[in-house]
């Protein structure tokens, strides 16, 4: 089954031409069928960028996905065209005003590791966000700066500032080869790695409840599975595109920031070579499998969404 957009939204065609299977909002009304409903709060500021990336691995299921668009109600963002914002995003207020409830929904990064929590502009909706889910979503997928602001806010789990950006692409081991997100998973894998900062394995393991599913040895933690609150958390980027990475080194080269290379991502560390994806794969799998467990468990009629799991 395909994933359901706006005909006009950038992703539309950019998914067709890759063979992702998408559908109008006319030909989905002709079926017979409740597609999943999966919202994308969007915090990142490349906004189509990213709408690109998710849409590519929740579609690429065999089932139908309703995607939803969801932007914080007073952030304005600057990268992206208020035209695009105005056509294709709901803000948090609406969408928490009309009572709607979802199947699934990825909270993503965002780039502001540098605040605390309490000093970002929108912490204070994006609390009401968080405690929301727990009426309104079935299953909550924190990514990367997301998911430490869910851990941070239902377990009190802090992040630590890096003394130098965890960036590359880095090997992970698969801690959990019995859960069912983790199905298919290769004992090891390479996952795309940007941030300043980290969650560490003590601090997750001492909160209770929660469990560490993906971890390393060189960045720490990076897939943990909170039970209690139907969520995962993701503190990396297996979303990412091929030149996702080498898009953020060289802004940060012309920007005269300090920046390693990213690290087993050109071959042989030369940055004059088109990087290799070595990541895809297990992005397909981890997102189908997060698909196939909502799918697996969320009750038919939505209402019940928040009060029974099937």
């Amino acid at each position: 089954m395909p994933i359901k957009l706006p005909a006009d939204l950038p992703a539309y065609d950019v998914l067709s031409k890759e063979g992702v299977m998408v559908m109008s909002e006319d030909q989905a009304s002709r079926q017979d069928i409740r597609p999943l409903k999966i919202g994308l709060l969007n915090l990142m500021p490349k906004k189509i960028q990213t709408e690109n990336q998710f849409a590519r691995l929740i579609g690429a299921t065999p089932l139908q996905i309703e995607l939803s668009l969801i932007r914080m109600t007073e952030h304005e963002t600057k990268n992206t065209a208020a035209e695009h914002m105005e056509s294709f995003y709901r803000p948090f207020a609406e969408v928490a005003e009309t009572g709607d409830k979802f199947d699934g929904l990825v909270i993503t990064g965002a780039p502001i590791e540098h605040l605390a929590f309490d000093e970002v502009t929108y912490w204070q909706e994006l609390q009401q966000v968080m405690d929301w889910t727990q009426d309104h979503v079935h299953s909550t997928f924190g990514v990367c700066w997301g998911g430490m602001a869910m851990i941070y806010h239902f377990h009190g789990v802090q992040k630590h500032i890096l003394d130098h950006k965890a960036f590359g692409c880095i090997r992970h081991h698969n801690c959990a080869p019995s859960s069912p997100y983790l199905r298919g998973f290769s004992d090891d894998m390479v996952m795309p790695v940007s941030r300043w900062t980290e969650m560490k394995r003590d601090e997750i393991e001492g909160a209770g409840g929660l469990g560490i599913l993906i971890d390393s040895a060189e960045t720490g933690p990076c897939l943990v599975e909170d039970k209690a609150h139907r969520a995962l958390y993701i503190f990396n980027h297996l979303e990412y595109d091929s030149g996702t990475l080498k898009e953020e080194y060289d802004r940060d080269v012309a920007a005269g920031k300090p920046i390693n290379v990213p690290a087993n991502y050109y071959p042989g560390d030369d940055p004059s070579k088109p990087p290799q994806n070595r990541w895809r794969s297990h992005a397909h799998l981890l997102y189908g499998n997060w698909i196939n467990q909502i799918y697996q468990t969320t009750p038919f009629d939505m209402n019940e969404i928040g009060k029974t799991s099937r």
